[in-house]
């Protein structure tokens, strides 16, 4: 179930793509060091609008990178961190983990995973059809969301490509990921 950091991305400026780098730094209970993201209150401006004084549940987002293969099977060309991600991963079922989850990046960063990614219309600005692409419904009906998982950091540490991804489950009973 252990995963590897593929690529790592951040933007000082809230833009949706997010330029790769050499290395992040995530710092406790505020996000990817220098991203616009960071910080203890939400920072997505949508959510700065209804409340800026609400937590920050998305102080990390995560992309699996199978997703890129899936959407580049149907014509899309992304690369990692287009979709605004911060840390793209490749070998991890991000969206099947329960709420909760403790991702172990590289030698001391980790992750506490808080939910799915919410995608916005910005991604169509990105590639005309990406939302409707990164979007679909199960055989009842519900909607899934596959643009990635969010999350707060527990512990200080870098993380670059090629880093391994341990995965702490949290105790039972799990809780499905809904959106934050």
């Amino acid at each position: 179930m252990d995963g590897i950091v593929t690529a790592v991305s951040l933007s000082a400026a809230h833009t949706m793509v997010k330029p790769n780098q050499e290395a992040i730094f995530l710092l406790t209970g505020l996000g990817v060091e220098g991203d616009a993201h960071s910080g203890v209150t939400v920072k997505h401006r949508s959510r700065v609008a209804q409340n800026p004084h609400q937590p920050n549940l998305r102080q990390v987002h995560l992309i699996h990178s199978e997703l890129h293969d899936e959407l580049r099977a149907k014509g899309f060309i992304l690369a990692p961190g287009q979709m605004g991600e911060n840390i793209t991963t490749r070998h991890l079922d991000v969206l099947s983990l329960p709420t909760g989850t403790r991702l172990h990046l590289g030698a001391s960063a980790i992750v506490e995973i808080t939910g799915l990614r919410t995608p916005c219309a910005q991604l169509d600005g990105v590639q005309p059809g990406l939302l409707q692409a990164v979007l679909a419904f199960d055989a009842a009906g519900n909607l899934i969301r596959k643009a990635g998982v969010m999350g707060i950091v527990r512990h200080d540490g870098a993380v670059k490509p090629g880093d391994a991804i341990r995965v702490e489950l949290p105790p039972p009973p799990h809780q499905a990921l809904g959106p934050v």
